[in-house]
């Protein structure tokens, strides 16, 4: 209940300070006034004979510079010490001067420890002359001692709450600090997994679309003089096309969110995702089924072979296995041949030939060579997307990828990922 009470007075404080410092001054000049107007002064003062315009003067003196205690207190300082050695000179030793460890405290608080060392020694000058001037019957040792020691304490619990005040401003910039590092992190993994699937779906896109492209342009040409190599096109295109489908509901598939694992209990759940709303809009399976892995160097057959009966002859050299090989390059590797024959069949022309060549090293080191015959080096270079995101694949494994036209004429893409480095 008090610690409840304490929040709400510092909340009230930081909200309305100077309502508050208004307050507090109000209250130290009615106890003042009072004391003074009321005579309780005369209970305690050394001398009773002090000029009434001088105890008005010293009230006032002690009590209204309060109001900028805290935005100015060495000021302020400043100001009570004349008051404080006239009060301490002429024995008058009015209440009001204890208001001078209101001032200490926040110079404690809001200072550097320096200048409360020098401000601790410009307040005992006045105690001194009090103790030494009008003595108390025990001795004017017993009277500085005590009266230096509680200003010595009200330094330290000034000293002691300005740290509390710095540790937990920091742990609250800490926290500030923690949450822009993770809106950070998230604002680059959520561009990174967006580059990602960028990337894969121009890959599927891409190359699909073109093997597709290919078959129909020839299935249309053969369909005059020979209807079976068009029917023959025909079922490639499905075969094509149910494959390409198969690979974009993965990729969906990958986008929904289980909003079990990401909302609290009681939480509406989500709007469907993306991969559930985009699912039945592409004719592709409805959400539960289960998902195919990514294509690795075991399905570099199939994807060559769908890009011969596409038009392309490729002709192929495997040195070594690829045992072993992390499943992340193995997609790397076959991305890159399958960006690389895509663009053979777009650009290289009609009388276009392919060769392929991989070659498998010790520790995961990889070297692919795609090479054609084709006319379309201008095209082939224009630095698109698909030549961005080989790069992008390659970099991952601190790999090389170099593509350029051949002395010739043709079109060459180099690949190699070295081993890889123990963690």
């Amino acid at each position: 209940m008090t610690h409840r009470l304490t929040q709400r007075v510092r909340a009230f404080d930081r909200r309305h300070p100077l309502l508050w410092d208004v307050l507090l001054t109000g209250f130290f000049v009615t106890a003042a006034l009072n004391d003074y107007l009321g005579g309780g002064w005369r209970n305690i003062n050394a001398n009773p004979d002090v000029p009434a315009w001088l105890l008005t003067t010293l009230t006032l003196g002690f009590s209204v510079p309060l109001l900028w205690r805290r935005t100015r207190p060495v000021t302020v300082l400043l100001v009570m010490l004349p008051l404080a050695l006239a009060n301490a000179w002429t024995g008058a030793d009015l209440q009001a001067s204890l208001t001078l460890l209101v001032v200490t405290f926040n110079i404690a608080v809001h200072t550097r420890l320096r200048t409360l060392l020098w401000s601790y020694a410009l307040i005992l000058a006045p105690i001194v002359v009090d103790g030494l001037r009008y003595p108390a019957e025990q001795g004017a040792d017993q009277t500085i001692v005590p009266q230096a020691t509680r200003l010595a304490m009200v330094a330290i619990v000034g000293i002691s709450y300005r740290t509390r005040q710095e540790y937990l401003a920091s742990l609250v910039e800490r926290a500030r600090q923690l949450e822009v590092e993770r809106d950070q992190q998230a604002r680059l993994a959520t561009a990174a997994e967006r580059t990602r699937i960028a990337r894969e779906m121009h890959d599927i896109i891409g190359h699909n679309l073109s093997v597709i492209t290919s078959l129909a342009d020839g299935g249309s040409y053969a369909a005059a003089k020979n209807p079976e190599r068009a029917a023959q096109a025909l079922t490639a295109i499905g075969t094509t096309s149910r494959q390409a489908l198969s690979e974009l509901r993965r990729l969906l598939d990958v986008l929904r969110t289980d909003p079990s694992a990401t909302e609290p209990p009681g939480a509406e759940p989500p709007g469907p995702a993306l991969g559930t709303a985009l699912g039945p809009a592409l004719g592709l399976e409805p959400p539960g089924v289960e998902m195919a892995p990514q294509p690795s160097l075991t399905d570099l057959d199939h994807l060559i072979e769908g890009v011969r009966s596409a038009g392309l002859p490729v002709r192929t050299t495997i040195h070594g296995y690829a045992t072993g090989l992390p499943p992340g390059r193995q997609l790397t590797v076959y991305r890159v041949i399958q960006e690389a024959l895509t663009n053979t069949l777009k650009h290289g022309g009609p009388d276009a030939t392919s060769t392929v060549s991989v070659s498998y090293g010790n520790g995961g080191a990889v070297t692919a060579t795609v090479t054609d015959t084709g006319h379309g080096s201008t095209a082939h270079g224009n630095g698109g997307r698909g030549l961005t995101g080989m790069r992008e694949r390659t970099a991952l494994y601190g790999g090389t990828l170099e593509s350029g036209p051949l002395p010739d004429h043709g079109w060459r893409v180099h690949l190699h990922l070295p081993e890889e480095t123990p963690q």
